[in-house]
This record gives C-alpha cells, sequence and structure tokens, in this order.
C-alpha cells in the first residue's frame, strides 16, 4: 500500500470526487468472487453545511450545489470575512478548485486556515494535509497532527484514517499500532478502503499485536469490495493460496482478474500465469499472452512469461498482441 497521508474523497464534502465504483461480475469467477463480499462500504467523510436554514449562507451552499459557483462565491464571501467557517471553507473550496474564480491555491490555504481555526471539521482535514506536505504553506506538522487529531475526534472517517497513519508514522511499533488502531478501526467501518487494507495488513503479520488472519481476510475482502485494486489483488493471493481461510481458486482468479482490469501491472502478471496454469479458469494461451504483454509493456519483466510466449505458434502471438492492443482498462 502506498504510505503516503492521502484524503479519500467523498461525495458528500462539498461534491468532492465520487467514491471509487467497481464493475459487476459477468462471469462465474467473478461470481465466485462476489460470494465473498460484505456490504457495501458508506460514504465517508463531512459535509459542509449552512448553520441555519435559508440563511444567507444556506442560499450560497444551494447555489454550490447547483453549479452557480461565482454566484455561491459572491454569497459566501462576505460571511467568510465575518469568521463564518462554513462558508470560509466554501470560499476555501471554490478557490482550490478554480470554480467560477481563478484557481488560487494562496487564497485557498488561507480560508482554509481560517475555518479550521474556526471548528470547521473539513477544513481542519484539507488544512492539516496543506501543513503536512508543506504545500502553499509552510510545513508544519505538529499543528497538522493537532488538526487531524480534532477532525478525527468529531468522527471524520478521512481524518481517522490519516490521523492513525500519523500515529503509526511517528511511533513505529506496538505502541504506534495500539493508539492507531481505534482510528483505523473505526474509518474502516466508515467504508474508507485505504484503512480496511491496513488492517488487513495489520492483523496478518501480527504489526503491533498478535496474528489473526480470519480478521485480516474479512478486512482485505472489504478493502477489495471497495474497488481498492491492491486489495484485490492481495485477497486473490490469499485465496488461491488459502491464507486466513479455505482455498478457494475460482474466486481468486476472479478477484485477480478485476485486478487486472483496472489496469494492475502486477496482478496482470499473475493472471498469466493463471491462464497458463489453469488455476481458476481452463487454460487459455491467447489470455495468458494478453496479459503478459500488457504487463511487460508496463516495464514489468518476466522470463518465464517470456519464454512461455516465444514458445507460442505466430498465429498465438499474434492473436495475443492484438488482445493486448485492443484492451481497455475499466
Amino acid at each position: 500500500m502506498n504510505k503516503r497521508i492521502s484524503i479519500m474523497a467523498t461525495a458528500a464534502a462539498l461534491a468532492l470526487l465520487p467514491a471509487t465504483a467497481m464493475a459487476a461480475a459477468e462471469d462465474p469467477a467473478a461470481a465466485a468472487a462476489d460470494e465473498l463480499q460484505t456490504e457495501s462500504p458508506a460514504d465517508p467523510g463531512a459535509s459542509l453545511q449552512p448553520e441555519e436554514p435559508g440563511s444567507q449562507g444556506d442560499a450560497a451552499y444551494g447555489a454550490f450545489q447547483r453549479g452557480r459557483y461565482l454566484t455561491a462565491f459572491e454569497l459566501a464571501l462576505p460571511l467568510a470575512k465575518l469568521g463564518d467557517p462554513a462558508a470560509q471553507t466554501l470560499v476555501a473550496e471554490i478557490y482550490a478548485r478554480g470554480l467560477g474564480v481563478a484557481r488560487d491555491m494562496k487564497e485557498a490555504a488561507f480560508w482554509y486556515g481560517a475555518a479550521a481555526d474556526g471548528g470547521d471539521i473539513a477544513a481542519q482535514l484539507k488544512f492539516a494535509l496543506m501543513l503536512l506536505e508543506g504545500r502553499h504553506v509552510e510545513g508544519d506538522r505538529d499543528r497538522a497532527r493537532e488538526l487531524m487529531k480534532l477532525a478525527a475526534d468529531a468522527g471524520n472517517s478521512s481524518a481517522q484514517f490519516n490521523y492513525g497513519q500519523l500515529l503509526i508514522t511517528d511511533q513505529p511499533g506496538k505502541e504506534g499500532i495500539e493508539k492507531a488502531l481505534p482510528y483505523m478501526t473505526s474509518a474502516a467501518e466508515s467504508g474508507i478502503a485505504d484503512a480496511q487494507f491496513a488492517l488487513a495488513q495489520i492483523y496478518a503479520y501480527g504489526t503491533g499485536l498478535e496474528a489473526d488472519p480470519r480478521t485480516a481476510r474479512m478486512w482485505m475482502i472489504r478493502a477489495a469490495r471497495s474497488g481498492f485494486d491492491t486489495a484485490q489483488l492481495d485477497l486473490a493471493v490469499w485465496l488461491i493460496d488459502g491464507i486466513g481461510g479455505a482455498v478457494d481458486y475460482e474466486a481468486g482468479f476472479g478477484w485477480m482478474r478485476r485486478a487486472a482490469n483496472t489496469g494492475n501491472v502486477m496482478a496482470q502478471n499473475r493472471l498469466s500465469h493463471l491462464y497458463i496454469h489453469a488455476i481458476g479458469t481452463r487454460p487459455d494461451p491467447i489470455e495468458a499472452a494478453k496479459w503478459y504483454i500488457l504487463s511487460r509493456r508496463a516495464g514489468l519483466e518476466d522470463r518465464g512469461l517470456e519464454d512461455f510466449f516465444q514458445g507460442l505458434t505466430s498465429e498465438e502471438q499474434k492473436a495475443g498482441i492484438e488482445a493486448a492492443n485492443n484492451f481497455r482498462s475499466r
């Protein structure tokens, strides 16, 4: 998993990027993988809501939701200058995304900072991330950690995941894990795929606590179900190898193909091996060639797969190349 601190996008928080949707299975192997899935994740994050219905803040937020960004800006800015944290966050978001006004990250940082000081949870998360990365503001890890904890303790699931990451980074080992676990678990239960994946790793390898392979698999299933391609790849391996539960080749193949279809290069490489050795599927040299070619084009070398490819007939090689050329990730 990428260890960098990241914010999960939500539909609720100022109409940010929507959560990743996972395509439904269209064949028996993928259907078998579906049987392992848990309930769909909740939509995480904190939303920016006006303080009083019918207020100018309400009108500004409504204009923003309808795509009337300049109107929203003109309504929110006077309130922001008067110290309204929700209006300050809205102004910051408009500046950050360049909606109806020129994009200005310095202005966005100023207003996120003001709103964070005023107690706005969404702004605390956004400004904390800016402080951590030192982008558009002077870096301040201590202040970032303080704001992240405030947002996490207020129930923001994205902040809970990020604060858990900070605790683990700042205190490697058992102590950091024990402090981070409640935050990570709360974020994971809210549907944050990164947190689900992190818990799967923690429980699988006993990082800072006793290993629990079955709990690890449960969280890996949830992360895979959330559309996290790395979790889909790892779950496929766990199912094929029987880690944390029973062996299920067909389900493992289904999850491997899902990850490969998203463009995950390692999954594409391993899917080629599954087709060659008929693990969870029938042998298919053309599909094996296709997935090998795709992973090789992405820079992943595999001498064994190259030997396999060179052993194919010229017609099979041509068909594999054509299939790879026609591939579109989804």
